[in-house]
């Protein structure tokens, strides 16, 4: 539901409004999505470093390295609209798993967040339990969705597998839950076609995946 291969972890919290921010590097530049947030690194998706770094996609010129010095710089949340792969480029959030982190931007009734996510049923960060299907939260008299089926419900799902890319040798391998995708700094990366939902922690987000360490430069 989101471009993996564009995603950023940075120290800081994640907030209703910052969540794109746009990262360069000599004369290349992307914009990334922030879905969470890091244990003190500034950490971004392994092909978009790869990408950064030579100009090319970690599937087709992978290369291996550590952090690099770039910049970066908050920007509208608009600009990573065409990073988010859902109607209308709503933001997905998890229906079960995300209430805190919503409802405190719901809360800023002007914040991007509050005009454009929607909530699914899907329960895991790889897309393997749950069911595709949108829910509805009537905000603020209910602060629990409802969806068409039980909400948070574990049954196997399908419709959207996640691939990593894998560091060093860019290959695509399917995401396996209890595989070695958790956030690691400066030791690799994942680019995933298909993510699942962001699946709010408190309050932050979360998507498995290794990620490479940049450093930031005024």
């Amino acid at each position: 539901m989101i471009n993996t291969n564009r995603v950023a972890y940075w120290p800081q919290s994640v907030d209703c409004d910052n969540i794109c921010v746009s990262v360069e590097y000599e004369d290349r530049q992307v914009y990334l999505l922030r879905v969470d947030q890091s244990a003190g690194a500034h950490d971004i998706s392994y092909d978009a470093w790869n990408y950064l770094c030579t100009g090319n996609s970690a599937t087709d010129k992978p290369i291996s390295g550590g952090a690099v010095a770039m910049k970066s710089k908050n920007v509208d949340a608009s600009k990573c609209k065409s990073l988010i792969y859902t109607k209308d480029n709503k933001l997905p959030l998890s229906a079960a798993n995300s209430m805190n982190f919503l409802a405190s931007c719901l809360q800023q009734p002007k914040s991007w967040i509050a005009n454009n996510y929607m909530a699914v049923n899907i329960v895991d960060s790889i897309c393997t339990l749950g069911v595709d299907e949108q829910c509805k939260l009537n905000w603020p008299e209910a602060n629990q969705p409802t969806c068409p089926h039980t909400l948070g419900q574990l049954v196997s799902l399908k419709n959207y597998p996640v691939y990593n890319i894998q560091y060093p040798s860019g290959k695509k391998v399917l995401a396996v839950s209890g595989s070695s995708g958790a956030p690691a700094t400066g030791n690799g990366g994942t680019g995933d076609d298909s993510a699942a939902p962001l699946r709010a922690r408190q309050p932050v987000w979360l998507i498995l995946g290794l990620v490479f360490s940049i450093y930031l430069t005024l």
